[in-house]
């Protein structure tokens, strides 16, 4: 009897047991992710990087928040950031998120979703059913160059060259991927991959194309490769041939001509046999004519070729003395030796155009800061210039004038050379008051415009202020 009535209790406890076990599951929290249809692959970066999970999810109390997590290939979570929640139903949302800009890339990772409660789903599945997916933030997403964007170099029999990615404007990150430090490269020849080289040069000893990819696994866009170069081969080191852009003999203008050298893989120019510090690339652009050479590494080999550069333009000289002293009443005849075709000449006096002066020489008798022009308008315009200054003597010439005539030999306030230097001030006041001229280191050349006589000559007022002290005094214009 004890025994019957212990085995029907025990009957009971099991059956409440199970009934309690049922009741709770009615109430359990579920979250169910859709099938990622489409969604093959997330490939983010800095143009694009928007993504959308939708869910279903049962029994969460109000205020459950959800956010979305990657799960590396040891099922350790990475948090995504979150753009918007998406309520579709009352148990039904789509998140959008974004994949995290420091992500390591792979192509193992799976995608979940996680509550506020700390409930997570199983891993989302493609069409497929499969659960994991490449993921890649892409840091550098454009096209750059390799080999200082040639799409050529030369290999000799043993020798070899290394090809680099190219480090882009300096200061600017993103005009050159290896300005990222993480990432890799896939490097190709013949289009097809070269196995094992991952690294942002390339050492290549034997002739094809070759160009590289940035490794993004899955994710690799091979419309973001770099420029390709054929590599060919030279049995001997050949010759180089050097061109010029203009052409030689050349018309020497601006930056000059440019020469370009045979491609190669390393470069050093010459002029009249002598290194030219700095000139170290494939071209280099000159103004001045001479013999220049190159001596151009092929990778194993090299070669030297030479160009005899002339310019077309022409040749001046001037017999001016620069500082020359000119004596009291001494003239001082200034000449210009070119052998420019149809040469034209313009003299200056103080930056001042001398009128009615376009002869080969020009007689100086006053002092100043002088300047000739030579201009060759025909076949290879091109010009000329030389500057030289006139100073005078002292004694008499200290005296410092007070009458200017516009229409004499010198239509200009020159005052002695004493007070024309950076510690003397000079200032020149009209009749009315207003302030005309406020320098230091006076150069002789006021007026420089025209002045306005008004039927009546002009009087100005001058302040010379200096280390010897302060001068004053009133300056008479006429024509």
């Amino acid at each position: 009897m004890i025994q019957k009535t212990t085995l029907s209790f025990t009957k009971f406890l099991i059956f409440v047991s199970i009934l309690f076990f049922a009741k709770g599951n009615l109430h359990a929290q579920t979250i169910v992710p859709q099938q990622l249809d489409g969604l093959e692959k997330l490939c983010a970066g800095n143009s694009f990087n928007e993504f959308y999970a939708t869910f279903s999810y049962v029994n969460f109390p109000a205020g459950t928040t959800f956010t979305v997590e990657l799960l590396d290939a040891s099922n350790n979570p990475i948090a995504t950031t979150l753009l918007q929640t998406v309520d579709l139903s009352a148990t039904q949302k789509t998140i959008k998120f974004a994949v995290p800009v420091n992500l390591v890339g792979s192509d193992n990772y799976g995608l979940r979703i996680k509550s506020s409660q700390t409930y997570a789903s199983p891993r989302f599945r493609n069409s497929q059913g499969v659960t994991s997916f490449p993921a890649y933030f892409k840091d550098y997403e454009t096209t750059f160059s390799i080999n200082n964007k040639e799409t050529s170099a030369t290999i000799c029999s043993g020798g070899s060259i290394t090809l680099s990615i190219d480090n882009g404007t300096t200061g600017v990150p993103s005009s050159s991927p290896v300005n990222y430090p993480n990432l890799k490269y896939i490097w190709y020849k013949d289009n097809v991959v070269i196995a094992g080289q991952s690294a942002k040069t390339l050492t290549v000893n034997s002739a094809g194309d070759y160009f590289v990819t940035i490794d993004y696994g899955s994710c690799t866009d091979t419309n973001f490769s770099s420029n390709h170069v054929t590599v060919g081969n030279s049995s001997s080191s050949g010759a180089v041939v050097i061109n010029s852009s203009l052409g030689n003999p050349f018309c020497s203008s601006g930056t000059g001509t440019v020469l370009t050298a045979t491609s190669g893989n390393r470069y050093q120019w010459k002029k009249d046999g002598a290194n030219i510090n700095g000139a170290t690339n494939r071209t280099y652009s000159t103004n001045e004519s001479g013999v220049y050479s190159v001596e151009v590494d092929f990778g194993g080999c090299s070669a030297t070729g030479s160009i005899n550069l002339q310019s077309n333009g022409f040749n001046a000289s001037i017999d001016a003395q620069d500082g020359y002293k000119l004596s009291e009443g001494e003239t001082l005849n200034v000449a210009v030796t070119t052998d420019a075709t149809a040469p034209s000449f313009e003299w200056y006096l103080n930056d001042n155009l001398i009128t009615g002066e376009t002869a080969s020489s020009y007689l100086v008798k006053v002092k100043g800061n002088y300047k000739v022009k030579i201009s060759q308008s025909s076949g290879c315009v091109a010009t000329k210039e030389f500057s030289f200054r006139i100073n005078g003597d002292s004694g008499p010439a200290s005296v410092i004038p007070n009458i200017i005539k516009l229409s004499g030999m010198n239509p200009y306030w020159n005052i002695p050379d004493e007070y024309k230097n950076a510690t003397t001030k000079v200032m020149i006041i009209s009749s009315n008051g207003d302030m005309v001229l406020d320098v230091v280191n006076y150069q002789g050349d006021w007026p420089k415009s025209n002045i306005d006589f008004k039927n009546v000559n002009p009087v100005y007022y001058y302040v010379i202020q200096g280390d010897t002290g302060e001068k004053k005094g009133s300056i008479t214009v006429i024509k």
